[in-house]
């Protein structure tokens, strides 16, 4: 418990009654104690003032910590916003690739399928292809056979004619003939001319085609159908190319 200080008695009697009444109001105490109060007030005061400013100083430091903490969190909330963005748009991205892909694949599963019809497809008509021409070669070795069957029972006459002719009669189609011509062209004796004569019908010959072409063809074959004689027109063909290649009348 703090003390109580009473104040002294003051006897004013006896203190009227002395020859210079003074009362000692003892000042000097009273000043000394009064500096020590001004003093410790002034101390509370600094003191205070320092805690008001060291607290003011870290609450300052703390809301700065805080409002930084809560910038970077807001600065990260955004961040995680745009990045959730990002990701939703991706996944979107993604699915819509994705179910382009499943489509493309089915359009290309439901191709294969059309090609591996039309493949089989394709087959079967490439073996009867192979069938019909196996049929075509086994036909044309057999008109060959008999072709050449019937050559080596020509006469003379026409092994006579390709000799003085230098022609070669081959043939090449059903009733088709090809003759060929060589020392024709006097400037090139190999230079080949001629003509593939269809004898389908005896009565009607006809002239398929020669090299090179002849303009006066058409008039050799009205004689050869009015006369019917192969080897005059053999000879009169042989004897336009000779005029065609060397120019004479």
């Amino acid at each position: 418990m703090s003390q109580i200080r009473r104040l002294p008695q003051i006897d004013l009697n006896a203190l009227l009654a002395q020859p210079n009444p003074h009362i000692d109001l003892k000042l000097d105490a009273y000043e000394r104690d009064t500096k020590k109060f001004l003093k410790a007030v002034s101390t509370y005061k600094n003191n205070s003032i320092a805690q008001i400013s060291d607290l003011r100083a870290r609450g300052a430091a703390e809301k700065k910590k805080l409002q930084e903490k809560a910038q970077a969190i807001e600065t990260e909330t955004n961040n995680c916003k745009v990045l959730e963005i990002e990701l939703n748009e991706t996944l979107a991205r993604e699915q819509a690739e994705r179910r382009e892909a499943e489509t493309s694949a089915a359009k290309r599963k439901r191709e294969l399928a059309t090609l591996n019809d039309r493949c089989a497809s394709m087959d079967a008509q490439i073996e009867e292809y192979r069938a019909i021409v196996s049929n075509l070669r086994r036909e044309r070795n057999k008109e060959r056979t008999t072709l050449t069957s019937h050559a080596a029972r020509i006469s003379p006459e026409l092994d006579t004619c390709q000799q003085l002719l230098a022609c070669v009669v081959e043939g090449v189609e059903k009733d088709q003939l090809l003759i060929r011509f060589t020392r024709v062209d006097e400037s090139d004796l190999d230079r080949e001319f001629s003509f593939i004569l269809d004898v389908s019908q005896p009565s009607t010959y006809k002239v398929l085609t020669t090299s090179p072409p002849l303009p006066v063809l058409p008039s050799l074959v009205d004689e050869l159908n009015a006369s019917g004689d192969i080897y005059g027109f053999i000879i009169r063909i042989r004897e336009a190319f000779d005029k065609l290649a060397n120019g004479r009348d």
